[in-house]
């Protein structure tokens, strides 16, 4: 029987074991810099070997280094792996080292030639979404309804804006409107509405349905995200629906989505829970298999976003939506 001083010592040892670990594996120039790239996105092994022009037996050899020691874990969307930071539960001094070691690897700039090959990546990701809806915009919506038609969502969404509080004359926008269909439930309820997307030829059928709606009160801009860093605290309600999984970095698209909101804003999520059905790549041009709920608050407290009003509902086809409200602080 092991005896109280026993299991202190071991316990202490173990600590011990785990903080040398955690240091030895972020002690590496390299693995330092994989730590701060995977700060709010995950990556594939091959996309990292891209980022930092390493041979793929190299790259997985430092990925099981960090992941022995509890810096990054794995996650499987379809048939490729995703490395992210490690977000498991541990010691509370095992915690404080490691948070550590991320907000040093934070404070990094890295190397031009890095930056570069990250930005290619997040390029290639959105070229290929880009492709898909340009191949796909006229068959898009039947192809979304394999998923989940907007009938099914688009009442629940507008349920949750019913409980956001924006001011008279108030301007909201849709990021990515598809066909436009919950553009006039915001046309309805602001007085100014931005519908933006990057796809040219979904952003016209939005137009257009529109324009027979005779909607007189929304501007239409092809753009992406990056395009709400023009707007800084000019917006009192961004609405996202069922787009995050089709983008190259979600973490992205709340930042620059919270760079628009005012203080007191909201911004409305509407998406996926985390699912393993891989055929939504080909069919629907999804890049991620839903999201956890734990890495849409990540994002959103990053760009100081606080979490309101949530809702989930399970579809008879195995799918599952979340409806997040999230309010600027």
């Amino acid at each position: 029987m092991t005896s109280p001083i026993e299991a202190i010592s071991t316990r202490e040892d173990s600590d011990i074991s785990a903080a040398a670990s955690c240091l030895k594996a972020a002690g590496d120039n390299l693995r330092l810099q994989i730590l701060a790239s995977l700060s709010s996105d995950s990556f594939g092994v091959l996309e990292l070997c891209q980022i930092f022009e390493t041979k793929q037996s190299g790259m997985s050899h430092h990925l099981k280094v960090l992941a022995n020691a509890g810096l990054v874990n794995k996650r499987r969307e379809g048939n490729t792996i995703f490395y992210r930071r490690c977000d498991d539960e541990i010691t509370e001094a095992e915690a404080i080292l490691r948070n550590a070691i991320y907000a040093l690897a934070d404070t990094l700039k890295l190397p031009e030639t890095v930056s570069t090959n990250l930005e290619q990546v997040y390029r290639q990701r959105a070229d290929a979404s880009k492709l898909f809806f340009l191949e796909n915009a006229d068959a898009f919506r039947e192809q979304q309804e394999l998923i989940a038609a907007y009938n099914v969502y688009g009442p629940e969404v507008a349920q949750v804006l019913t409980y956001s509080p924006y001011e008279e004359n108030a301007c909201a926008l849709e990021v990515g409107p598809g066909a436009g269909e919950f553009l006039p439930e915001l046309s309805r309820r602001f007085a100014k509405v931005i519908a933006l997307d990057s796809s040219a030829v979904l952003l016209q059928q939005s137009r257009e349905f529109c324009f027979a709606q005779q909607l007189a009160n929304i501007s239409f801009v092809h753009n992406d995200t990056a395009y709400c860093r023009s707007l800084p605290a000019a917006v009192d309600c961004v609405v996202i629906n069922m787009v995050l999984h089709h983008t190259a970095s979600p973490s992205h698209i709340f930042a620059d989505a919270a760079h628009c909101i005012k203080p007191g804003g909201v911004l409305l999520v509407c998406d996926l829970s985390a699912h393993d059905q891989d055929w939504v790549r080909e069919a629907c041009g999804d890049q991620w298999l839903g999201f956890d709920t734990d890495d849409l608050r990540y994002w959103a407290t990053k760009v100081n976003l606080k979490e309101g009003v949530s809702r989930y509902f399970a579809l008879r086809n195995g799918f599952q939506i979340q409806i997040h409200q999230f309010i600027k602080q």
